[in-house]
Order: structure tokens, then sequence, then C-alpha cells
């Protein structure tokens, strides 16, 4: 495997359907777009997200615009990678890089925006977005040491969690956003998920962190002498 390349893994509910329809999709668009331009596609939208989120401050109808720019964000968080290996122009390490620094500022930008809004406490949106940072972290030193970049986590990726949030976007704007109070601090809907979503990230790191150091101590068994042989 040359440097900077790594078997990728994807399991979760919609990678198949990904699999089929992004080079579709990739094989069709204009060939002055460049897989760049779909990242700076991606970080826009991002941006537009979370905006989106602040605004409804204002108005809820810019839900409407949060889950709009969700697909768009979708579609060129999704297709950045895709067209670079469907042309054969793939830049693995530049690309490996770029792809994990824009996923860390797009999920911080709309965790903020969400937390911001009025829809999700702030220190719930905070910890969606730490649970996914360090979750993120994981997988990259899973890259490093077993040269496998699993791109989901668990059986939910990044596709799954956009259509959570455009399905919690029409509910509130349809039913509303459900609101209650629990130990004294209001709630929505929103909230519930962002909890559920959280704890299911740390539960998740911590069984793949315990699977990891397993399969680790059988690469790496400790010596006779008590010393491990990777120390």
């Amino acid at each position: 495997m040359a440097e900077g390349e790594h078997q990728r893994k994807a399991d979760f509910l919609l990678a198949g359907f990904e699999r089929r329809v992004l080079p579709w999709l990739a094989h069709r668009l204009p060939q002055w777009v460049v897989p760049d331009h779909m990242t700076l596609l991606g970080l826009v939208a991002a941006t537009g997200v979370a905006a989106a989120y602040l605004a409804t401050n204002r108005s809820e109808h810019w839900l409407w615009a949060a889950s709009g720019l969700l697909v768009v964000q979708w579609f060129g968080d999704s297709l950045d990678g895709t067209v670079a290996r469907v042309r054969k122009i793939e830049r693995p390490r530049y690309g490996y890089y770029l792809d994990h620094l824009t996923d860390a500022y797009s999920t911080t930008a709309i965790g903020l925006g969400l937390g911001l809004s009025p829809y999700m406490l702030l220190a719930v949106g905070l910890a969606v977005v730490i649970a996914y940072l360090v979750l993120s972290i994981n997988v990259y030193l899973e890259t490093h040491v077993f040269g496998e970049f699993g791109l989901g986590h668990g059986r939910l990726g990044p596709t799954e969690a956009r259509i959570l949030l455009i399905v919690l976007n029409t509910s509130a704007l349809i039913i509303g956003p459900l609101p209650f109070r629990a130990a004294g601090v209001d709630m929505t809907v929103f909230d519930l998920a962002g909890i559920a979503v959280a704890l299911g990230m740390w539960a998740l790191l911590i069984a793949r962190a315990a699977g990891n150091l397993r399969r680790l101590a059988q690469l790496e068994p400790p010596r006779r002498d008590g010393r491990t042989t990777g120390n």
C-alpha cells in the first residue's frame, strides 16, 4: 500500500446506496469541476447550515434553509473524494488531510449553530461536537495502527446524521419542537436526540477502543521480561 493510502471501510446503513449513486453523480459533473470545488461547496454549505440554525431565533422558517443546505453539504462533502477516484486523480495524503480538517470544521459549525438556536441547548450541541471529534480521533488512530479507515461510526455515518437533522427540522416545522422541562431545564426533542447521539458515540468509542486494544495486544503480546514489544 502506497504511503498515504489506506483500506477504506464503509459499513454504515446507506453505504451501499452511496456506492451506487455517488459515482453516477460524479460522472455527470462538468469536467471543469474538480474535487477542491466540491470540498469548498461542502464548507460553504456547512457554514450556511450553522447560519440558518442561528437565524431560527428570528423565524422558524429558516429550518427549511437548514434542511436544504444539509443536502448541498452532503453533495459537496461526499463527492469530492468520489470525483477524484472516478477520474483517477487521487491525492491520498492531500485528500486525507483536507477531508478530515473540513469534516471537523463542518461538525463544529453545525453543532454550534444548533446550540445557539432555540431548538437545542448549547451544552448539548457542544457535547455532540466533542463526542464526534473524540471518536474521529480514534478513527484516525485506527487508520495509523491498522491501515484501515472506517468511514462511519458503527452503523451511522455523516449521511445518516444529516437525514436525522432533516427529519427533526421537518418535524419541528410541522408539529413543533415538542418542548418539555426536565430537572428544571427547558429542553426540546432536539436535545433528546442530541443527548442520545452523544451517549451512543461515547458507548461506541469505548467498545471500539476495547476491541482495538485486544487486537493490538494479540499483535504485540507482552514479552517474557514483562515489557511489551511496542514500548
